[in-house]
């Protein structure tokens, strides 16, 4: 009942803080931590024996790798070999050197404070790509260089654990020694000749069976028998999971294999986290407050280093460098898993790994906000290239305010039709790689009235405004519609909200960025399920133009959340109520001439089937009436 009543306090405690912490931009682990750290002997002493719970949730870490492995293709990570052990390794050993007189001061051995500096080299992949993620920065220079360096890093956890049975004085057993690193490498082969050539067929006859739950249990049974025959053979049970997920990567069974370990992994890795917040010692940390703060200015100070160096040595941007040494100068998850793998190894005492532990936690808690600091850094290297202000006698009738991906498809329309525009973007790069194809682009900031002046805006017929930025787009929408009251003005809104607020402004071309592309995904959905190609435009055209109107009808009442409630019920039951009525009357239709000529909305709707369809022969149209809602009626119902 112990084991109920504390199983069911930590579910409720992690159900409350991580997805607070999470909303904080703090992330889970830190949620985690915090709640083992409560719970702990240092706190409340809800759990006296965090060591059980440990043991117990390692099987996460273990879970974690063989995820990490499935994810780890060969194929994938030779393509990427240059990159990834170049800067993978430069980070790795340029912060070790750096960070082993930690160890030293620590009064550990030589070859112990090695192991530490390349442990506390190690960064959080879990924060540093939420961050990028949420900036929408992964595939920037930075973005890419940090995750190769975080992928290495990775892979690197594996040989650190599985050095840690030689640091913990095997060498003392010399006589052995032969024996046990034949027995290790005799295992690993023997692993990953199974890996690869007995346990794939072996879930062929398994996905044959259709049973779902056999399938799961095939997939932890390869977990764990891989976890503990690496064990046996005195290496890193972490290890044998992955190599059965690196043998698995690329298996038509890896996806599945996934899906199915996922949840143990998410919930045994919560539980690690919270016992390691369980085993830090709050009272010694506290007596060392000093000397926490100074491992973990440390050690961020000497990754910063480390890769701003890597940085320039690379030929980054200077922009992106201080972006690159901040994302991942924190500590890391799999710091955590190597220093308590190291005390229970007895190469590390407690003392010194919870030290380690509460550094390693400040330095993580830290980096949305290094990060910032980063990024304010960056954007003041960036060269102070002057706007252009010379756009020429040429007055073309459109203007496009951003040509990112939404804005090129605008314009490459326009060019196709022969009609001219002028393009103007504050992103430098774009504007140079655009100008290479003949476009007139310009490096000028849209929500600048001098720059809109000097682009001919007084002369110009149409503004497109097409920029990422919301807040961006209002305000080119006020500077329109306050200085050029004969403009007429199409904008390109983010979502629903962001609509209402360009027609706050005054601005009724609204086109919701994503709204098109989702209706004409609806089309194929409905052709997909049988619906000929003419009732699939016209039942989607209907809902469109219907969902337009409605989005003019609820603007009234876009601050009042009852009304527009009320008002969205009832569009949505009238809505209902049309497709309704077109079905029954094309079943109507098909009782009294089930076998007879066209519908007579063929001759009098001028939207009709065949032109919808794009076919000149109507074929088809004789089924239509047994398929959805007949387009004349809804239509003009609508």
């Amino acid at each position: 009942m112990d084991f109920l009543n504390e199983a069911a306090v930590l579910l409720g405690a992690a159900i409350i803080a991580v997805p607070l912490f999470q909303r904080l931009g703090l992330g889970s682990i830190l949620g985690y931590l915090c709640i083992g750290l409560l719970a702990g002997p240092s706190v409340s002493g809800f759990v006296s024996e965090p060591e059980s719970v440990l043991h117990f949730s390692e099987f996460g870490v273990v879970m974690l790798l063989f995820i990490i492995g499935l994810e780890l293709e060969p194929r994938r990570l030779w393509s990427m070999r240059k990159r990834l052990l170049g800067l993978g390794s430069l980070q790795m050993a340029g912060c070790a050197a750096l960070l082993m007189p930690v160890g030293l001061l620590l009064d550990l051995s030589p070859s112990i404070a090695i192991f530490l500096g390349l442990t506390l080299a190690l960064s959080s992949t879990a924060f540093a790509l939420q961050v990028l993620n949420e900036r929408r920065q992964l595939a920037t220079p930075h973005g890419q260089s940090a995750f190769a360096m975080l992928l290495f890093q990775d892979l690197a956890v594996i040989p650190l654990l599985a050095l840690l049975p030689f640091l913990a004085g095997r060498a003392d057993a010399a006589p052995d020694d032969g024996w046990v690193i034949a027995r290790s490498i005799g295992v690993v082969i023997a692993a990953i000749a199974f890996g690869r050539l007995v346990f794939p067929r072996v879930l062929a006859l398994i996905a044959r069976s259709d049973v779902h739950e056999i399938f799961t249990a095939a997939a932890l049974f390869l977990v764990l028998a891989m976890a503990l025959v690496m064990q046996w053979a005195g290496l890193s049970m972490a290890l044998g999971a992955f190599l059965g997920g690196v043998m698995l990567a690329d298996t038509p069974y890896r996806h599945e294999l996934e899906a199915n370990i996922e949840p143990f992994k998410g919930l045994l890795l919560g539980l690690f986290f919270v016992a390691v917040g369980m085993s830090v010692n709050l009272s010694l940390v506290l007596d060392n407050i000093l000397l926490v703060l100074g491992l973990a200015v440390a050690m961020t100070l000497a990754k910063t280093v480390v890769l701003a160096a890597i940085g320039l040595l690379v030929r980054l941007p200077r922009t992106e460098i201080p972006r690159l040494a901040t994302i991942i100068s924190q500590g890391g998850e799999f710091d955590f898993v190597l220093l308590t793998a190291a005390v229970a190894a007895g190469v590390i005492d407690q003392r010194i790994a919870s030290l380690c532990i509460a550094a390693v936690t400040l330095s993580m808690a830290a980096t949305p906000f290094l990060y910032q600091l980063g990024e304010k850094l960056g954007d003041r290297l960036k060269e102070s290239r002057p706007y252009e202000t010379d756009f020429g006698d040429d007055t073309p009738p459109v203007i496009i305010a951003g040509l990112g991906r939404f804005g090129q498809m605008v314009g490459r329309m326009l060019k196709m039709q022969g009609i001219n525009f002028t393009a103007l973007d504050p992103n430098i790069t774009q504007v140079e790689f655009i100008r290479r194809f003949g476009s007139r682009i310009f490096y000028a900031d849209a929500t600048r009235l001098d720059l809109l002046r000097a682009a001919g805006i007084d002369k110009a017929k149409l503004l497109v405004i097409a920029v990422d930025s919301e807040s961006a787009a209002l305000t080119i929408a006020r500077l329109a519609k306050t200085h050029f009251p004969h403009l007429s003005v199409y904008a390109r809104a983010r979502n629903r909200h962001h609509a209402w607020q360009l027609m706050e402004i005054g601005i009724d071309s609204v086109v919701r960025e994503t709204f098109a592309s989702s209706m004409e995904m609806s089309v194929e959905v409905l052709k997909g399920l049988g619906y000929p190609s003419s009732n699939a435009i016209n039942a989607v055209r209907t809902f469109r133009d219907f969902d337009n109107q409605l989005l003019k009808d609820t603007y009234a009442h876009r601050n009042d959340s009852e009304r527009l409630m009320a008002t969205e019920q009832a569009a949505m039951a009238e809505l209902q109520s049309l497709f309704q009525q077109a079905l029954n009357r094309g079943r109507a239709n098909d009782r009294r001439d089930p076998e007879g000529p066209l519908d007579s909305r063929s001759a009098n709707d001028s939207d009709g089937a065949s032109e919808d369809a794009g076919g000149a022969d109507g074929s088809g149209e004789n089924e239509e009436r047994s398929h959805g809602p007949d387009s004349g009626t809804t239509t003009r119902g609508v």
